[in-house]
């Protein structure tokens, strides 16, 4: 059993309550993600607020989940994979891109190859990143200020990584075709 509890707008602290009720508009659900993060209303209040601004970037949706899953599959983080599994799809990234990122591989698709490569490294490397891969990002049609970006989303999603991994929250039926299930360390 967790000892961290999925909480609901009810049964949340009250300064989460305000967070609950956007993800709720949101996404139609409050992810199970989201009822964990709620324990601590500084954890989900400075996550939601730099999830509006990675989803206010100059990014693209497909490309802000290109990244999001790519994040969670190097930290090998479950919940977030099959979740970012399914939201990628939605935004329509090509399930053959969306399998190889869950295998760890890049996308085929040079832009959002670019992206997975550069998020990989910055977790694997801890942000340092050379001057070869920043290149490479260049080369895709990419700036100097997406980098930044990128490495928004990066801390964006270390959050819902890192709360995956330590409260293990269930995962929601709609998602459950997703599942996926981190390699053994």
């Amino acid at each position: 059993m967790s000892s961290y509890p999925v909480h609901t707008i009810e049964s949340a602290p009250a300064q989460s309550k305000p967070v609950l009720r956007q993800l709720q508009q949101t996404f139609g659900l409050i992810p199970n993600i989201a009822g964990a993060m709620a324990a601590s209303p500084v954890l989900i209040n400075g996550f939601i607020g730099l999830f509006e601004r990675v989803h206010a970037s100059s990014l693209t949706e497909p490309q802000i989940q290109t990244l999001l899953l790519t994040n969670a599959v190097t930290n090998a983080s479950e919940w977030p994979v099959a979740f970012h599994t399914a939201l990628a799809l939605k935004e329509r990234v090509h399930p053959a891109d969306v399998d190889a990122i869950r295998q760890g591989s890049e996308p085929a698709e040079p832009k959002l190859a670019a992206l997975s490569a550069l998020a990989r490294t910055l977790i694997e490397k801890r942000g340092r990143v050379g001057v070869q891969e920043q290149r490479r990002f260049f080369d895709a049609g990419f700036s100097a200020e997406q980098i930044l970006e990128v490495i928004a989303v990066v801390a964006a999603s270390t959050i819902t990584n890192y709360t995956g991994s330590v409260t293990h929250p269930a995962l929601e039926a709609q998602f459950e075709e997703f599942v996926w299930h981190a390699p053994a360390i």
